[in-house]
């Protein structure tokens, strides 16, 4: 209890400020069209991977499957959205794919997370694809390889922050809690966890439905932001690009998950006009990272807000594994 109301308390701090200086961007006009899109993907990433660390990260389970549902919330909210294109239709339709993705990451991690390492990799990707595949179609419903356009357009920078806020404190909250704490020791020593008592299965599954969950509402957020989504947008790729923010911010830090976001959707934007050298650069600087920090940026750190400077006046990180 004390754990989590000390984090929450240096989130909450956290968020303010930056909500503030984001605020004065805004009002004074330094917030252009560029950075503003810049800033909502990024926002939208940080869902995706916070949720993908959660189960790559927190429970230990190698998960290629996100993607599959970001689809399903995307797809889900753009129906309802053009059946209702009221915000009552798009906040229905983030609801239901949250909930339709839940129930599907329910059905499938029961008899999937029973397997580790690439068998489960392998067996995620091909959900995804699954999910992917039947999108494409059920013509009559999501208009196939087309795709849905003309969506009503309700998110923005600041609807998209509090999202982020709002995923983070629940991740970082159920990290710390006994729930998160039998997660973790899954991940640690799954065979030790299951001697002690610790059902297994059940943290992983209960890990990968949030994960699923707010896969969901990012996909929902996106399809609602870019006004069109085709079943292009949810291949495999999507799956690798979240996990690249995973790896390169650290697997298991939130605070991580966090920097490598920002650092890659502003690399990202600076090199939109340099074509194809736009995805060496971007690999290049991948490749350095992982030769310095193998472990990425933050490794299983987080940063300890509460403590930022220690006596010595030095910047404090914390660790969540001993």
């Amino acid at each position: 209890m004390k754990e989590n109301l000390k984090s929450n308390v240096s989130w909450l701090l956290l968020m303010i400020v930056t909500f503030v200086f984001l605020a004065i961007m805004y009002s004074v006009g330094l917030m252009s069209p560029v950075i503003e899109t810049t800033l909502v993907m990024i926002g939208i990433n940080i869902i995706l991977a916070v949720g993908l660390n959660l189960v790559i990260g927190v429970s230990g389970q190698f998960s290629l499957g996100h993607a599959g549902f970001m689809a399903i919330g995307a797809y889900a909210t753009a129906i309802l959205s053009l059946k209702n294109p009221t915000f009552t239709g798009f906040l229905t339709g983030v609801v239901v794919g949250a909930i339709i993705s839940g129930l599907v990451a329910l059905l499938v991690g029961i008899p999937t997370l029973r397997l580790s390492g690439d068998y489960l990799a392998i067996a995620t990707l091909g959900v995804s694809e699954i999910i992917r595949t039947v999108i494409m179609n059920v013509d009559s419903v999501t208009n196939g390889p087309a795709g849905l356009f003309g969506i009503t357009p309700f998110v923005n920078w600041g609807m998209v922050y509090f999202i982020v806020c709002v995923t983070t404190l629940i991740t970082t909250n159920f990290i710390n809690s006994p729930a998160g704490r039998a997660t973790l020791a899954v991940r640690e020593n799954e065979i030790a966890a299951e001697s002690m008592g610790v059902d297994t299965t059940k943290y992983k599954v209960i890990a990968f439905v949030i994960g699923a969950m707010t896969a969901a509402v990012a996909g929902g957020l996106y399809t609602s932001y870019i006004q069109t989504i085709v079943p292009q947008n949810f291949d495999f790729m999507k799956s690798i690009d979240i996990l690249i923010i995973v790896v390169f911010g650290g697997v298991g830090s939130i605070t991580g998950t966090f920097i490598a976001a920002i650092a890659l959707g502003f690399l990202n934007m600076f090199l939109q006009d340099a074509g194809a050298l736009r995805m060496i650069i971007y690999a290049l600087a991948l490749v350095v990272v992982m030769i310095f920090k193998p472990t990425g940026l933050f490794g299983t750190k987080e940063w300890s807000f509460k403590k930022l400077f220690d006596k010595g006046g030095r910047m404090n990180v914390t660790s969540k594994s001993k």
